[in-house]
């Protein structure tokens, strides 16, 4: 499994799947979550409105993740994801970690080849970006091991791309990747 770390709009990326930073109603808002909303057209919108109405009425737990398709977007799903919000007082690493694991697993279940993360909870829901990238590194060393491991058909990833709007989010991820 190849990792790779650019800088850039995850929205235009061609790869299978790209990950969401969500909020848990799944209706958008600011940030990636609203460029990708944005991107994908209303009927992303329309696909997150179904899921709450039947899977989800409670919305997406944090942590957890779940896939729509990409719709209007060179990626054919979009896989959302709930980080913790530090500011609202979710301090702890293990659901960071989950959402990079779940999002990892569900990529596998709709048969990705390539999969672009943003640094989910870092920015606005506070999280450190070197705290952020080491869960991430930690989350695809997981899976690759695991891989390896058990020969093959543990995951369909042969690409995992981190895909970070600033300068100095990519400068860390690279740092913590060795890239």
């Amino acid at each position: 499994m190849r990792t790779e770390i650019l800088q850039g709009d995850i929205t235009t990326r061609r790869v299978d799947a790209i990950v969401n930073a969500a909020n848990s109603s799944l209706f958008g808002g600011g940030g990636v979550d609203g460029a990708i909303h944005r991107a994908a057209g209303p009927e992303l919108l329309a696909a997150c409105r179904e899921l709450r109405r039947t899977r989800l009425p409670d919305g997406l737990p944090t942590g957890s993740a779940v896939a729509t398709p990409g719709f209007r977007l060179p990626a054919q799903w979009v896989i959302h994801t709930v980080g913790p919000n530090r500011h609202a007082g979710q301090t702890d690493p293990d659901l960071l970690a989950s959402c990079f694991r779940e999002s990892l697993r569900v990529a596998g279940e709709v048969g990705a080849r390539s999969v672009a993360f943003p640094a989910v909870s870092a920015g606005i829901y506070g999280w450190d970006a070197r705290q952020v990238a080491e869960t991430a590194r930690d989350a695809v060393n997981e899976l690759a091991a695991v891989a390896a491991g058990s020969g093959s058909g543990v995951t369909s990833l042969e690409v995992v791309e981190f895909v970070l709007f600033s300068e100095e989010t990519t400068a860390v991820f690279r740092t913590v990747f060795g890239a």
